[in-house]
C-alpha cells in the first residue's frame, strides 16, 4: 500500500464571528461562611459593594459572597461588564456640555 503525499497545500478556512455581549459569566452568589445563598436588594451591584448574610450576619463585599465555579446553584446571577458613560456622553445626557 502506497501513499500519495504530493496533494498540495489543504485550503483552510477560519470563520470568526464577534458578537459584542457584555456578560463574563454565570454564578452564583452564596455566604462564604454559611454557605446560604444571598439575594441583592437592587438588580445591580458592583463587586466592592457591601453585602451581608441575612443567616449569619457575615458581612463583606459582592465579590467575596460570588462564585463562578461550576455547578451554580439555583439561585443564578449573571456577572456583567459595564463600562460608565464617558463624561462628555454624561453631559450631553444631561443636557450640559462637558467642556471645562
Amino acid at each position: 500500500m502506497a501513499f500519495d503525499r504530493d496533494i498540495g497545500p489543504v485550503p483552510s478556512h477560519e470563520d470568526r464571528r464577534f458578537t459584542p455581549s457584555t456578560v463574563l459569566g454565570t454564578g452564583t452568589l452564596a455566604c462564604p461562611r454559611c454557605d446560604l445563598p444571598v439575594a441583592l436588594a437592587t438588580g445591580r451591584a458592583s463587586p466592592a459593594e457591601p453585602l451581608g448574610c441575612p443567616f449569619c450576619g457575615h458581612a463583606g463585599a459582592v465579590r467575596d459572597f460570588l462564585s463562578l465555579g461550576a455547578p451554580s446553584r439555583p439561585a443564578r446571577v449573571q456577572v456583567r461588564v459595564v463600562l460608565p458613560a464617558s463624561r462628555s456622553a454624561r453631559a450631553a445626557a444631561s443636557g450640559g456640555i462637558g467642556l471645562k
